[in-house]
Parts: structure tokens; C-alpha cells; sequence
């Protein structure tokens, strides 16, 4: 097969020292190339093996899985549960067309990929970027999607791969699997209101689906400061509301799980300093029409988001 720029592989180390088997493993010898794009065929020593992946041959069973001897889940969701640091979010990057993952980030629980799952459109194009933590690691999609090859400790090393086709495809450091190290890329084109300033803005928020909560017509309308979304409660419900001009607007706090304010990014608006909760609700009365985004300052990057179309 020949290479295909929308399914390209990239694989590059810092250096070939860097590359760090893992204790009871041995590695097959390959080409020191340290920046090679390789097609959907892999890298090969010319005698048909992948010179980047470990020698199963050489490795303890108990420490190393291949990945060709498993197969993707039937419930990904479950097979997640045991990912260290999941907790049921998905991180959403937009149209983009870029992604980014943490391989041996420190969680809690151990090391693992951040965010663990993400969910990217058709022509993402996915980056891998290694800590350094803890021992060599790689990544290798279940179905044999993808494969950076040989596990690699070096800091400064990155993986990448341009998702084309909808789907999940699950993953794994192969060395790592045992102790957590799994994960998801999630290929869907992103939910939509139609708003396009609108699904930029919240898209990155996991309890949006691109419903409009429509509230038109009403004096009153109300959005929950602590919804659960974004690994916690760290959202708002509804994500995006529709109100008629000199409607006001309730932001009304239910326990977040961290101290939070609204902070409009399209107008003077601000709830003031991050809290736990208030005594009242805080409240602003939209007199014009147009659409006004805000946030949660200390949760914004993860995706505590809304917005209010006025029309």
C-alpha cells in the first residue's frame, strides 16, 4: 500500500540512546532514523518484521502483551474502568484538527495517557508526546490501527496519526497495559447548534450535545453552576440557552466540585471571585440581542463552559 498523507504514522525520538527497553524485554534492532513518517505498513527490517517493536520472544509474559494477541472490547466503556485516571470524560478538541495525549502521565492511580479519551473529528490529526515518566512505554491501537513501535522512555518523543474514518479505537501502552496505561481516541463529527460561534466555544464541554435549551418567551430562565460534566461537577446545565431580549438570566450554584464564577468573554460581565456557593443567585438581564459566551475561570480549559443566544 502506498503512503497516504490523510493516514499518516509519525514516529519521533529524541535520540536513538533515549530509546529504553523495559526490564525483562529485549528489542528488535532497527533503522536509527530518529524522524521517520512511515506508511500504513509499518517500518520493516526486510525480513517483514517491524524493527521498532519489541521482541515478544524476549520478554516476560507476565510484564509484556503483544497487542496483535488481544482484540478491541465489545464495551469500551467498561474496559476504560480500569484506566488510571479515568473518570468518564471525554475531552473534545473542536474543529482544530489537532489533539494532543500525555503518555505516562502521573495520575493518582499510576501512570497513563491525559486526557485518556479524547474525541476529535475525521482528519484530527493526533499527537502522542512522551514525559518521560516512569518506564518505556508506546502506544498500540487494538484493531491495529496505529503503533509507534518499540517502547520508548525518552522525554521529548512524539507519536503521530490522522484519524479519516469515524469510529473508537481503543489503545494501549503494551508494556503498561497491566498497570492502567489505556486509553481512546473517539472519531465523530462534533454536535452542533448551528451557532457556529456557539459550538466553538462549548464543544469542549462534555455534557454539550448541541441542544439549544429554549426559554424564549419567558421573563426568567435558569443555568445550574455544578452540573456533572467534565470529570466532576464541573459544567453548566444548560450548556447553551435561548432567551428573548430583557430576559434575566439565574446562574444558580449546586455544589461544583471546585470554587466557581461566570465570566462572560463578549461583554463586562462577571460574577466575581470564584466560590463553593452564594447566598443568591447571580443574575443579568440581556437587553440586546447577539450571542454572549462565558465560563468558569478555574475550570475554562477543561471545558466549564456555556453560552446565551438572545434573540
Amino acid at each position: 500500500m502506498g503512503y497516504t498523507p490523510a493516514r499518516r504514522e509519525v514516529l519521533h525520538a529524541a535520540t536513538v540512546a533515549g530509546v529504553a527497553g523495559l526490564a525483562g524485554c529485549g528489542s528488535v534492532t532497527g533503522d536509527d532514523d530518529t524522524d521517520a513518517e512511515k506508511s500504513d505498513g509499518g517500518g520493516s527490517d526486510g525480513d517483514g518484521s517491524d524493527g521498532n517493536r519489541l521482541d515478544p520472544d524476549n520478554c516476560d509474559e507476565a510484564a509484556y502483551t503483544p497487542v496483535d494477541e488481544l482484540s478491541p472490547p465489545d464495551d469500551v466503556e467498561e474496559w476504560l474502568a480500569d484506566a488510571n485516571g479515568y473518570r468518564g470524560e471525554r475531552v473534545r478538541t473542536g474543529t482544530s484538527g489537532r489533539a494532543e495525549i500525555r503518555v505516562g502521565h502521573e495520575h493518582d492511580g499510576g501512570l497513563g495517557f491525559a486526557p485518556v479519551v479524547v474525541e476529535v473529528p475525521p482528519m484530527t490529526n493526533v499527537r502522542w508526546s512522551w514525559t518521560g515518566h516512569g518506564d518505556a512505554h508506546n502506544v498500540a491501537a487494538l484493531d491495529g490501527t496505529f503503533d509507534s513501535g518499540r517502547p520508548n522512555a525518552q522525554s521529548g518523543t512524539s507519536y503521530h496519526y490522522v484519524f479519516d474514518e469515524p469510529g473508537t479505537y481503543p489503545f494501549v501502552s503494551e508494556p503498561g497495559r497491566e498497570e492502567g496505561m489505556l486509553g481512546a481516541v473517539v472519531v465523530k463529527e462534533p454536535p452542533s447548534t448551528g451557532y457556529e460561534a456557539v459550538d466553538e466555544w462549548v464543544v469542549h464541554s462534555d455534557n454539550f450535545d448541541g441542544t439549544v435549551a429554549d426559554e424564549t418567551g419567558s421573563e426568567t430562565a435558569s443555568v445550574t453552576v455544578g452540573a456533572p460534566g467534565n470529570g466532576d461537577r464541573f459544567a453548566f446545565a444548560p450548556p447553551v440557552l435561548k432567551v428573548s431580549p430583557d430576559t434575566t438570566v439565574r446562574w444558580e450554584w449546586t455544589d461544583p466540585s471546585g470554587p466557581a464564577n461566570v465570566v462572560f468573554e463578549d461583554a463586562d460581565v462577571s460574577s466575581g471571585d470564584p466560590t463553593f456557593e452564594r447566598e443568591t443567585p447571580f443574575e443579568h438581564t440581556f437587553r440586546e440581542p447577539g450571542t454572549y459566551r462565558y465560563a468558569s475561570l478555574p475550570h475554562k480549559s477543561i471545558g466549564m463552559r456555556g453560552a446565551i443566544v438572545v434573540e
